[in-house]
This record gives structure tokens, sequence and C-alpha cells, in this order.
């Protein structure tokens, strides 16, 4: 973005009107203030400070580069304007408060040692050093004579820019820029709080709820309880399943020892070896199941009635 502040009319080059706003994706990237004759500091500062300051505010630069022309000054060969060098200066102080990297250049001027007083001065400014206006001794010290200081007073000269032409210069520009983009990183919006989420409180957890430790989703142990559960009532299913399938085994012992009884089927010698085998088969089935004590003490029961039935006569 380029903005001017300059003398308009019957002069040279003759460009820099206010409709002068830039084309096509530049339009309104161009501002122009054109001034009259005799502008002095009040009447410069009542344009450029509004200006300036709508133009970093929209536009948001991040850096800004500032002619610091001399010929504005009052006094000069061949300017027209009433600036003093204090006027002049702050324009630079303005321009500095923004806190963005800033780049000074000289510019016009045709009375040298005004000139000097200027930029000397605006230095100053730039570092945040204020200057005494009493002119130290030097080799060139003769040159500001005879006054021998650093500021020079403004000219009685006429302010041939009105109030009406002022306002209006500044209202027509502020409505330029109003029809540009806002630069995104600037917020015109308030800010949203800023809100903390709060810490879990471990004592408070539900136990029945777990966190994986590589992901973020909660675990629930409701399912898992669900089906632990379902596999003790399939084991318990099983566990009635195996009892029965021993009693029918002890049924055929019993059946086979009371045929002995009458004398009508020889008892052969491993028949008892293998219902003393019959809790170890079936205790494997029932280490870790709970109802391996019932189904022991129904088999031991058994096994203690049989020998009454194998008692020969």
């Amino acid at each position: 973005m380029t903005v001017s502040f300059h003398k308009f009319g019957d002069y040279f080059p003759g460009t820099g009107d206010i409709r002068d706003v830039g084309h096509s994706k530049g339009k309104y990237y161009s501002l122009n203030v054109p001034l009259d004759d005799g502008i002095d500091d009040e009447s410069y500062q009542s344009l450029f400070k509004p200006i300036m300051g709508k133009v970093m505010e929209v536009f948001n630069p991040g850096a800004v580069v500032l002619q610091c022309g001399a010929d504005s000054l009052s006094g000069d060969r061949l300017g027209c304007f009433n600036l003093s060098i204090k006027g002049h200066a702050e324009c630079v102080r303005f321009m500095r408060s923004f806190n963005v990297p800033l780049l000074l250049l000289g510019g016009g001027g045709y009375t040298i040692r005004n000139v000097a007083r200027c930029w000397c001065y605006e230095t100053g400014v730039a570092l945040g050093h204020e200057l005494t206006d009493k002119m130290p001794a030097n080799e060139y010290y003769e040159y500001f004579g005879p006054d021998y200081t650093l500021h020079v007073a403004p000219s009685n000269m006429e302010n041939k820019n009105t109030r009406h032409q002022l306002d209006d210069i500044r209202s027509k520009l502020l409505d330029n820029l109003s029809k540009l983009r806002h630069s995104p990183s600037v917020q015109f919006q308030e800010r949203p709080p800023e809100t903390e989420l709060p810490e879990q409180d471990e004592d408070k957890e539900n136990p029945d709820e777990r966190r994986d430790a590589d992901s973020d989703v909660e675990m629930n142990d409701a399912k898992p309880l669900e089906d632990s559960g379902r596999r003790s009532s399939i084991q318990g299913v099983r566990m009635k399943k195996e009892p029965s399938e021993t009693e029918a085994t002890d049924l055929d012992v019993n059946s086979v020892a009371a045929e002995h009884s009458r004398g009508s089927v020889p008892v052969a010698d491993g028949v008892g070896s293998s219902k003393q085998t019959l809790p170890n088969d079936t205790s494997p089935m029932a280490i870790d199941e709970p109802g391996a004590p019932k189904v022991e003490t129904e088999i031991s029961n058994k096994l203690q009635d049989q020998p009454t039935m194998n008692q020969k006569p």
C-alpha cells in the first residue's frame, strides 16, 4: 500500500488526485492526499494521524518505509508548505508508536541548512532521544546563524487549505479504506474466554471403567463381566453333565456287582481299580470349577455304598 501527502494542482508532475485509487486487484491500495499551499502543523496532523492510523488498522503492514521529504518545511526554496521541524517530526513519532519495523528515508529539501536540522532532529526522535534546541559548536556552526538553533519558526504565509476541504479529503480517504478487507491477523470480535478443563479426580473414577494406555477410548468392564458370567454358566452346565456320565459309569459297575452277587457274572480284578480311578478322571475337570467339591463328594459317597452291594452271600 502507498500513501502520499503532496502538493496538488498546477504543479509538477500533475498526478496524485484523490480519485487515483489504484486499478484491478490494487484498487484502494493507493491513497493520495492532495494539499494546497501553506498547510501548517495542525492542519497536516488532522489528516496524517487519522488516515495513517486507519491504514495501520486495516492493512496491518509488517514494516513501514517512511520518506521524510524536507521540502514541506517552512522556508524551503521550492516547497510551498509551512511545516515546522517539530510538526514534521511528529509524523515520525506517530509511526514509531505502532512498534513495527520502520525504515526512514530522506527525500526532497532545497534549503540545505533546514534539511540538516530536520533530519538531525528526526534521527533523535527515531532513537527516542530528545535533542536540545541550542546548536553545539562544530565545524559547520556558521551555516546555522544568526540564531544557531536547531528549530526554525514557521512563516506567516497563508494556509489555503480550508477546514471544509480537509474534512472532505479525510472523509473520502477513510471511506476508501473501509472498502478493503481487513488483515486476517487483525481480530475485531471479542476474544473468547480462556477455559481450562477440570482435571479428573482419580479417587472418584468409576471402578468399572478403565482406559487403555495407548488409546483415548474409554473401556467399560461391564461387558467382559457379562461374558465371564456367561462362561461360568457354561462351565456349570458342563460340570452338571460330567457327574451324569460318572453316575452312568457307577450304575454299570453296580449292575456288574449285582450280577456277581447273584453268581452269574464274575467280577474282574480291574473293576475295583477302575472305580478308584474315577475320581482321578473327573478331578482334572473340576480343579478350577466352582462345582468340583460337590462332584467329588457325590462320587465318594457312591464309592462308599458300593462294598455293601459287592458283599458275598
